[in-house]
């Protein structure tokens, strides 16, 4: 790419977005186009077409996805499955249409199977079950890397899918029914440790910048309290102070890789400059290649740490004093999911960022 390529950043709000905008715009590209979704709904194929035909982007880097953490995903599964299939067939076909340089589809690592050998890698795709919780957005997710893929094969495009592993960073969703288990975390304990400092006024200052569901900042201190309860967070008088046991779903025992949004931001950036399609597949479509797939490429750090000590972890960087407990009558999710990173790695990416230093960046802005 040129600093003065069009490029279509699709999401560029989100966590992934947001990250990957930063990047562009450190690197010096100046020509990024952006919607909101109120601007440009990418579930309506005939508003992404007129877009694409008005502003003819050379590149498109598509991070605009419906995500949530487990409950989420496990609740509204025919939205998750409906409205990325929306995004994806809307924008990577009038990629084609529109005859875009290249493409960058973000997936998830959630699209491997439940019980994939560890640590994955590309050619474990679609070999076994999907964990049930998040297996409508899986195959929405696959469905867009295969047409990738396709459309690769078919016509010559160069559609490149990337599967970043568990990510956290700045500009996280924090909302307490649906976000990812580490925003999720900080933002439980951050609530936890103001409770039993007895300072009301910052978790009702946090509840105004976050949202609270069916509570605000003005609602009074048992209804609030109330409320968190339901999100695990009990609260209990001893000698007239609060004392605070937050209770978190599982067994804590399941392991997960997370990588710094930043991180994954560069590691798609490097790609779009740097490889196309034919350097993933090691040669041209027409080069004696019987069988082509699984061409995408795990973005991760190859380091995995247990949802308990995970907890522990964000306890002690937050400030957290009380008790935590693990409630294993609530679903684990996927055992374990850890990337295998050795295809990135050949191509020329590493990460930087380590996990303390990146969830002590992330506590301080929030």
């Amino acid at each position: 790419m040129n600093k003065d390529n069009s490029i279509f950043l699709a999401g560029h709000r989100g966590l992934v977005g947001s990250a990957i905008m930063k990047n562009l715009n450190q690197k010096g590209y100046n020509n990024v186009i952006v919607r909101t979704h109120a601007e440009l709904d990418l579930t309506n194929q005939q508003a992404v077409e007129a877009f694409f035909s008005e502003f003819k982007p050379q590149y498109v880097i598509l991070a605009a996805a419906k995500v949530g953490g487990i409950m989420a995903n496990n609740t509204y599964r025919a939205q998750f499955i409906y409205e990325n299939l929306q995004i994806q067939n809307n924008v990577i076909h009038q990629s084609h249409i529109h005859k875009v340089k290249k493409l960058l589809f973000l997936g998830s690592s959630c699209v491997y199977p439940k019980n994939a050998p560890q640590p994955m890698s590309e050619e474990h795709l679609l070999t076994s079950e999907l964990e049930y919780t998040n297996e409508p957005y899986a195959i929405a997710k696959i469905a867009g890397m295969k047409m990738c893929e396709a459309y690769n094969l078919q016509y010559g495009d160069n559609f490149i899918s990337v599967m970043p592993t568990n990510l956290y960073g700045y500009n996280d969703n924090y909302h307490l029914d649906n976000s990812h288990v580490l925003p999720a975390l900080i933002r439980k304990m951050h609530l936890s440790k103001c409770i039993g400092n007895n300072d009301m006024d910052a978790v009702r200052a946090d509840i105004k910048k976050y949202g609270a569901g069916v509570v605000n900042d003005h609602s009074p201190d048992a209804e609030i309290l109330s409320y968190l309860e339901n999100h695990g967070i009990q609260v209990s008088m001893v000698d007239g102070n609060p004392s605070v046991k937050l209770r978190l779903w599982g067994s804590g025992k399941p392991l997960r890789e997370f990588l710094w949004s930043d991180d994954m931001a560069d590691a798609c950036v490097f790609l779009m400059e740097n490889r196309d399609f034919k350097d993933i597949i090691g040669g041209t479509i027409d080069s004696g290649n019987s069988q082509i797939r699984n061409c995408h490429i795990n973005i991760g750090t190859g380091k995995e740490i247990t949802i308990r000590d995970l907890a522990f972890l964000i306890k002690d960087i937050v400030g957290f004093k009380g008790e935590i407990v693990f409630d294993d009558t609530k679903p684990d999710g996927t055992p374990r999911k850890l990337l295998n990173n050795s295809k990135l790695e050949s191509l020329g990416w590493v990460s930087k960022i380590d996990l303390p230093q990146g969830i002590s960046k992330v506590y301080s802005q929030y």
